[in-house]
């Protein structure tokens, strides 16, 4: 389950209820949607080949489906990063700095862990997602993501148009002050 990860001084929020009002009352969606048992054996793999990937798309399609019926998603793909991913770093150096894209950034974490920071309206916010989580970054929020200590996700994203989901990038800091 996501946790809230606040400035110095505020605690953290990791109950599932005091973690989705928090980010609903900021318009980000969350919610924590359990990966059926029989993908485990895709999940818990370390790297998955094309055919893998697909399989274990198919097997979450009923959450693609009810994403393209609510709110008109079209596509969707599976990213898998972990330590041995050629150029991983900088890859992740993309979108650990502050940025925003003009569709809704929707990730579904079905294995693994990572980190998105947020800069709303002078507060600014970390999340650490994980298994099971589901989050949607709305479009033009100023956001930031990297992977933590582990360096391993798997994550279905979601997508109304791929040209809005280039990063654009403002002067702002990370740093939770």
């Amino acid at each position: 389950m996501a946790t809230i990860i606040q400035k110095p001084g505020l605690p953290e929020i990791k109950d599932n209820t005091e973690v989705k009002s928090f980010l609903n009352k900021r318009g980000i969606e969350y919610d924590h949607w359990p990966v059926p048992s029989a993908s485990h054996s895709l999940t818990d793999k370390l790297t998955l080949v094309d055919d893998e990937k697909e399989a274990l798309l198919k097997n979450l399609d009923n959450r693609f489906e009810t994403l393209k019926e609510k709110e008109g998603y079209q596509s969707r793909d599976l990213i898998v990063l972990h330590p041995q991913v050629p150029g991983l770093n900088e890859m992740l150096a993309k979108f650990d700095k502050v940025h925003y894209h003009t569709d809704d950034e929707v990730r579904y974490i079905v294995d693994g862990s990572g980190i998105f920071g947020f800069a709303l309206a002078g507060e600014k916010f970390l999340v650490r997602v994980e298994k099971d989580d589901f989050i949607s970054v709305p479009k033009n929020t100023n956001h930031w993501f990297t992977l933590d200590e582990n360096k391993r996700i798997k994550a279905v994203r979601y997508f109304q148009d791929m040209s809005g989901w280039v990063p654009n990038y403002v002067e702002e800091t990370t740093a939770l002050v």
